[in-house]
């Protein structure tokens, strides 16, 4: 009985250990951060370089539940991308969804796809990654989508134009957390890249996601410091003012 004792406790012990089983936590190397928020919740960030504005932090999203993962925006090449995917150990990478069809949206979706990861985007988007001769999303949808992850619905949704005609937003609904992308402006920041952008429709587009999700208590945008919901009142009111 006494060995019976044993060998459980030591199996217990190494069902505990495994990393299926245990929180993941924070990063960071030369190519990628990747910020903890809570144990369901994280930001990586990775760096473009850019002609126009230097090396430029990039932010995407990750969800996790139940030992399922959903990403949005892949990091901005397929070195980091390989790194966020080793990164997620035994956990299932579910989906990447692509939030619009800019590089550092997309730029690491080749790596997802050699991981077999399904990857998701608005039919919009693929229209304009195709045009751009970018690698394309494989699974295309029509302005809203729910991704189950876990025991979770994970909605992606476009409310409108604003950084680019296609741009989507991902929001998790227990977390009352908003991926905005480059849609949502981090305190502070200017209006940035509006080579593709819609400024007129934008606050428009704001202030429907406010109204449709007033429950919101956690915005990352696209670039810079995560927040809550004064990101989405700057956005508006910034591009509010001509």
């Amino acid at each position: 009985m006494k060995h019976f004792a044993f060998v459980f406790a030591v199996l217990l012990f190494l069902n505990c250990c495994d990393s299926n089983n245990t929180p993941l936590e924070s990063y960071s190397s030369e190519n990628l951060r990747i910020e903890k928020i809570s144990d369901e919740l994280f930001k990586h960030v990775s760096f473009l370089e850019t002609q126009d504005y230097g090396i430029v932090p990039s932010n995407g999203f990750i969800y996790i539940n139940n030992n399922e993962i959903i990403v949005f925006d892949t990091p901005v090449d397929d070195e980091a991308a390989a790194e966020l995917i080793q990164w997620s150990g035994k956990n299932k990478i579910k989906a990447v969804v692509v939030t619009h069809f800019h590089i550092d949206c997309l730029g690491g979706l080749k790596e997802f796809h050699s991981a077999n990861i399904p990857s998701y985007a608005n039919q919009l988007t693929v229209d304009l990654a195709k045009q751009n001769h970018r690698v394309l999303p494989k699974n295309a949808f029509d302005w809203e989508i729910e991704i189950k992850i876990g025991e979770e619905l994970v909605l992606v949704k476009h409310f409108g134009e604003g950084h680019t005609r296609d741009n989507v937003v991902g929001y998790i609904p227990t977390e009352k957390a908003l991926f905005g992308g480059c849609l949502v402006k981090s305190l502070g920041a200017g209006k940035g890249n509006l080579l593709d952008a819609n400024p007129k429709d934008w606050p428009t587009t704001i202030n429907s996601i406010k109204k449709e999700l007033p429950e919101i208590e956690i915005v990352i945008p696209g670039h810079g410091k995560h927040g809550g919901q004064e990101l989405l009142d700057y956005t508006e009111e910034l591009f509010s003012v001509n």
